[in-house]
């Protein structure tokens, strides 16, 4: 933490307390809605929830983390990947019934709050203990690949999987590339959403789109949210099983990712928000936004390094902006059939940009022992990223009495920790010795 870079590297057009004018101040807005537009609808509609209910809690959630950091950090939340495996195997072992996802994301804000409160009186050094580079990597690579096979199943790449399926795919995954690797500026922050669009005029054209929920839905209504309080539609009940508890261990692979944002933006901006507001106050946040919509309905927030990006490039870090930002996206949930639209997007668009977006997930994992030279020449290490990745990737199930059950990543994060903490560090003998 105490190499954070409190001078600007780049002199900003607007800091973090400027205001731009209205006009320029609603198009510098509308560019970080568009640039965390594609990965926060991406995730409820992977996982079956509402999109109008990830917008509503994507700004909603942004709001909540101003108020909590007192206005001083030009972060944007948005929908979370880390969570994807665990909820969809948490629903889809409560046969479709998002109980135990949304219970156990709930769990995941509250953990936070907690992490919060003890870095306010003791410290970041304890995760850095129990979550060093050497479990971190290995638990993000599992993250990225842990749905792998169900992104190559939407995209119609298996055994009976349908022709046109596989060409919307491939469609969508070559202009998520080509746009990642050779677009310029502003377009290269939203592959994403480019892909998406592409793709699903492409999946239209070959008439893979039912436009009827579009022509259904109302111009202006509410988001449908799904609310804990007892049955049928729009509700589910609070689960506190084995299913919900899977989800919280992942909550400190989303924490050391906040912390690297929170890094990120500092040295963007020439201010170190570690100290002030606080990593304390950043992670409440962070925290309080996620619960807050998880309850209603929604999947996991988490700090958007797009966003992130966009305030690099503009040089515009003015919090203002955020905020508007934020509010557009809950008036954006409001609009029926725009969310309509959305939900009609095919599968197979979604399983074009996974193969890539968990592929990507995954490569930072490794960017992670390679940024930080984990050497696998020592074999504590390479016992410890072997074991996690098997446990994580091969569908391993720990049962223990009926009552606790733990699996995926969960349990690769757990293999994790012990193993770094039980293992002996050694050192390596130079062999012309």
């Amino acid at each position: 933490m105490e190499n954070i870079q409190t001078t600007n590297q780049t002199k900003m057009l607007l800091d973090v307390d400027d205001k731009p004018k209205l006009l320029p101040g609603l198009l510098l807005s509308f560019q970080h809605v568009f640039a965390m537009f594609g990965a926060t609808v991406l995730v409820p509609l992977i996982l079956g929830l509402s999109v109008s209910t990830a917008l509503l809690a994507s700004g909603v959630g942004t709001l909540i983390y101003m108020i909590l950091t007192q206005f001083k950090v030009p972060i944007y939340l948005g929908s979370s990947f880390a969570y994807i495996s665990g909820m969809a195997l948490a629903i889809e072992q409560m046969n479709g019934d998002i109980s135990a996802a949304q219970t156990g994301i709930m769990m995941v804000g509250l953990v936070y709050v907690l992490v919060s409160v003890l870095i306010k009186f003791i410290g970041v050094e304890w995760i850095n203990y129990l979550f060093p580079p050497i479990v971190i990597g290995p638990m993000i690579i599992v993250i990225g690949l842990g749905l792998s096979a169900t992104a190559v199943s939407n995209a119609g790449l298996a055994q009976d999987g349908d022709l046109r399926n596989v060409l919307v795919a491939i469609v969508t995954f070559a202009v998520a590339a080509l746009v990642t690797s050779k677009g310029k500026g502003f377009i290269q922050v939203i592959p994403f959403l480019i892909a998406i669009i592409v793709g699903y005029i492409f999946a239209l054209a070959l008439g893979l789109v039912d436009l009827s929920p579009v022509a259904a839905a109302n111009w202006i209504q509410l988001p449908e949210f799904s609310l804990p309080w007892g049955e049928g539609a729009g509700s589910y009940r609070f689960y506190f099983g084995p299913e919900a508890w899977a989800l919280v261990p992942i909550s400190f692979v989303t924490i050391a990712e906040h912390m690297g944002d929170s890094m990120v933006i500092s040295e963007i901006t020439g201010r170190n928000f570690l100290e002030d507001p606080g990593l304390d106050r950043t992670i409440l946040g962070d925290g309080v936004a996620t619960f807050v919509s998880a309850f209603i309905g929604g999947p996991a927030n988490t700090t958007y390094g797009e966003n992130t990006g966009v305030i690099g490039m503009t040089r515009v870090a003015s919090v203002s902006v955020i905020r508007n930002a934020a509010m557009i996206a809950i008036l954006l949930s409001c609009l029926g059939k725009f969310t309509a639209l959305v939900s009609t997007i095919p599968s197979a668009v979604l399983g074009g940009m996974s193969i890539l977006l968990y592929g990507v997930i995954a490569s930072n994992g490794l960017k992670v022992l390679i940024t930080n030279r984990v050497d696998f020449a020592h074999t504590r290490n390479l016992i410890i990223a072997s074991a996690m990745l098997v446990i994580g990737l091969g569908g391993a199930v720990l049962n223990i009495g009926g009552v606790l059950m733990i699996s995926g990543t969960a349990l690769s994060a757990i293999v994790g920790v012990i193993l770094n903490m039980v293992l002996p560090h050694e050192t390596l003998v130079d062999a012309n010795n």
